[in-house]
């Protein structure tokens, strides 16, 4: 029975994979954007929204400054802090081409993702899929973090991938010339219509209901007279 292994074990012990994902989810951190295997990209999620939710759980104590805190506020940060460092390594170094530097990752988590995810309940990482890797035919796929207020559109109205969703305009009525004094005239004239026409198809409605009636009188004497003929003797195989 496999009771309490949840995850998944990537072929590795439990110290080798905790700093594959130790490592993993720096690296999310630091540059936001990574690429990976499925496998690894989903039990990545797992770990690292519950770093950036630990820290968002503060509130505000999270991301306001030092000095502007109480006694008992600092206490509860420098605790949440020291649980995510616990997972967390403190720097990531960052090459942006010659140039090179120094992340403070716990910082980053307390006072930017924090303050960014502050109203989402939930979902800070995005997976797209990019296809099978050449060589060893893995799936790859690509783990972001979320931008703020991206995912948030409205039914029928995709996001872009990076681009914050848009409120909807609300459309000005646009008056055209001519055709304001036109509306209210065709309004007024349509009832007019609609009960001129009512009225020339009842009389034609009448005239075919009385025909149709005279018809079917016509039809109908002939059978009666056959049926109310007395039978002669002879008939009928008498």
């Amino acid at each position: 029975m496999r009771h309490r292994k949840a995850g998944r074990q990537f072929g590795r012990n439990t110290s080798h994979r905790r700093a594959m994902l130790r490592a993993l989810a720096a690296n999310l951190i630091a540059h936001e954007r990574i690429e990976t295997t499925d496998p690894k990209a989903k039990e990545l999620r797992r770990v690292a929204e519950r770093l950036i939710t630990k820290a968002k759980r503060l509130g505000p104590v999270a991301f306001t400054p030092h000095d502007k805190l109480s006694l008992a506020d600092r206490a509860r940060r420098q605790a949440a802090q020291a649980q995510v460092g616990r997972f967390l390594r403190r720097f990531a170094v960052i090459h942006t081409g010659e140039e090179s530097r120094t992340v403070d990752l716990i910082e980053k988590v307390f006072v930017d993702l924090a303050k960014r995810y502050q109203s989402r309940p939930g979902g800070y990482t995005r997976i797209i899929k990019l296809g099978r890797r050449r060589g060893d035919n893995a799936p790859m796929v690509i783990v972001e973090l979320m931008e703020e207020g991206e995912g948030k559109a409205e039914a029928g109205k995709p996001v872009e991938p990076g681009k914050p969703a848009e409120p909807e305009k609300a459309a000005e009525p646009k008056a055209e010339e001519g055709k304001g004094e036109a509306e209210p005239a065709a309004a007024e004239a349509a009832p007019a219509a609609e009960t001129a026409s009512a009225a020339e198809a009842a009389p034609k409605k009448k005239a075919s209901r009385a025909k149709k009636k005279a018809e079917g009188e016509a039809e109908a004497e002939p059978k009666a007279a056959k049926k109310a003929a007395p039978r002669k003797k002879g008939e009928a195989g008498e």
